[in-house]
């Protein structure tokens, strides 16, 4: 059997025969026939054609019908859409918040995630629309949370400031007392009161997540810059002190101690006024007897 017969040979114009039951046709010369293409091998082979395949496939679009409350609302949505596809649609009609929609088809609740063609709806289909109260307050008190995180991060970031423009003053006071000039100390008192507002401030704040290991940092830092200025208060307060210069007494002075006697006399041991050592002088005398009035 010859194999040119079976496969076909090329022909001069660079043209390819094809040999069949029913006879042999020619396909080149420049032209090839509608819808065949040559592959490298030499084979004939139906020519693909991507768009026209994508095009070919086609998603039908439906019309459902949807109760919220005492109106209804049509809506046109693609066959193959999901519940919360059609939430969101539905949101745009209604002005309810899709994540506070709760759609029921055929008495049944049906998930967001859950597609409309799945549980058998089709065009004309009748659908319920109702508020989720449960899903409503979910959301209320995850979006007054996420405004409390904002504040905080806002008044942490206004404390940061602050801190920045006391640390460079605390910086300042470490390198006059280090370099051994001696500072008033009311300035650091000042910058410790001004810390400590700061610390009140962040010790005030609520947060959670981020938020709080922003606030956890600024403590520490805080409380660093406090610690530093006490330990600078200590060595401020020991520069230019006269305590080299004051004199204490030794072992061997004693001060001066002066002693006073006083005699007590009654009636019946009275000195004689010879004995008294001036003549203005008087012994204290303590007397029991009292005069009776």
């Amino acid at each position: 059997m010859n194999t040119n017969k079976m496969f076909g040979m090329k022909n001069k114009a660079g043209g390819v025969s094809t040999q069949s039951k029913g006879g042999s046709r020619n396909v080149g010369g420049g032209s090839e026939a509608a819808g065949l293409e040559l592959r490298p091998g030499g084979m004939l082979v139906q020519k693909r054609n991507s768009d026209s395949n994508q095009n070919s496939i086609s998603v039908p679009t439906i019309k459902v019908r949807v109760k919220y409350g005492s109106s209804y609302h049509e809506v046109n949505i693609s066959s193959q859409a999901s519940f919360g596809d059609l939430k969101k649609m539905l949101a745009e009609q209604t002005g309810l918040h899709h994540q506070d929609q709760k759609i029921l088809y055929k008495d049944k609740e049906r998930d967001s995630k859950s597609f409309i063609d799945y549980v058998g709806v089709k065009n004309g289909s009748k659908l319920v629309l109702l508020e989720d109260e449960i899903s409503k307050e979910r959301r209320c008190i995850e979006s007054r949370k996420n405004s409390r995180m904002e504040k905080a991060s806002k008044d942490i970031a206004a404390i940061r400031m602050e801190v920045d423009k006391f640390a460079k003053q605390v910086a300042s006071v470490e390198m006059d007392i280090n370099g051994g000039k001696k500072v008033m100390e009311t300035t650091i008192l000042s910058l410790t009161e001004h810390l400590m507002n700061q610390l009140i401030k962040l010790d005030g704040i609520s947060a959670d997540g981020d938020v709080k290991l922003q606030r956890k940092m600024q403590v520490t830092r805080v409380q660093k810059y406090i610690e530093t200025l006490d330990t600078l208060k200590i060595k401020n307060s020991m520069m230019g002190s006269n305590r080299a210069n004051t004199k204490f007494p030794t072992r061997h002075q004693h001060p001066q101690v002066f002693t006073c006697e006083m005699k007590i006399y009654n009636n019946q041991d009275k000195p004689d006024k010879r004995d008294w050592p001036g003549t203005n002088a008087r012994p204290a005398m303590i007397s029991t007897k009292w005069e009776t009035f």
